[in-house]
């Protein structure tokens, strides 16, 4: 993966305001040949990740809660692969999407195509707290480590990347697995969500991954034609659910939501 130096071998000298805390290495293949993460020793507490986020983004890091209480361990402990990712950019979102869906859908269904976004696009304002990506992202992170929500030992982590879609593919997160080996080609998705929604990647855990969305669908016809964008991303997220269907999934899950979470078996 095309990636830009990285910051974390001069973390000392940049200036931040961190807790106590080491540069994390370790891959499935031994010892990265320079650090992947820097990961906090103790739980993050709400306002930790904003703070972060006003002050990592300029020397080249930023900041995401990774989960390591849910009996898989820390970073250290996950498989990271870096090697084998390649670079987000190099994907088209549309194609990596119609690619999942003609493995896993139906046969006689055939790819309804991206949702219309042009609402949601238009949505998102920095300048309303309500609708701005940074604000709702700060809200759902530490609404998230107030205890609201599904992770167990959240730890405040800073990564190498640019945007927050990269995230998952800079460190060489797995977590999809049994989907797609290649998260370089998830994060093609995520970018194209990013300006589409609003979303950042805020959360990981070994096999789970949170995004804010700072403009969801607010109609249920919106939600049902993103719902089909989430099928092909994590077929897992509707097949696991109480009623698998992409109605039920988009009403409920996506209709004016403020997170998206998924999870891959």
């Amino acid at each position: 993966m095309a990636t830009l130096p990285n910051p974390l071998p001069r973390l000392a000298s940049l200036g931040l305001q961190l807790p106590p805390g080491g540069l994390v290495d370790a891959t499935d293949d031994g010892p990265w040949h320079e650090p992947l993460l820097w990961l906090a020793h103790g739980p993050a507490a709400p306002g930790d990740w904003a703070a972060l986020r006003r002050t990592a983004p300029a020397v080249g890091l930023l900041p995401v809660v990774l989960d390591v209480g849910a009996g898989h361990g820390g970073p250290e402990l996950w498989e990271l692969m870096p090697g084998e990712m390649s670079y987000p950019g190099d994907h088209d979102a549309e194609e990596v999407l119609e690619e999942f869906w003609d493995e896993y859908a139906q046969e006689d269904a055939d790819w309804p195509g991206l949702a219309d976004t042009e609402r949601a696009e238009a949505a998102t304002d920095p300048e309303d707290a309500a609708t701005d990506p940074e604000s709702v992202a700060s809200d759902v992170v530490d609404s998230l480590l107030d205890g609201h929500g599904p992770f167990k030992d959240p730890r405040l982590a800073l990564v190498p990347a640019r945007r927050s879609a990269d995230i998952p593919t800079a460190i060489g997160w797995m977590g999809p697995a049994n989907h797609e080996n290649d998260t370089g080609r998830l994060s093609a998705v995520l970018r194209s969500w990013e300006d589409r929604f609003g979303i950042r990647t805020v959360a990981l855990g070994f096999d789970t991954l949170l995004v804010s969305v700072a403009a969801p669908p607010t109609t249920l016809a919106e939600a049902q034609a993103l719902a089909a964008e989430h099928f092909a991303f994590c077929p897992d997220n509707i097949w696991q659910g109480s009623d698998p269907t992409l109605t039920a999934y988009a009403e409920h899950q996506l209709l004016n939501q403020p997170a998206w979470h998924f999870w891959w078996d």
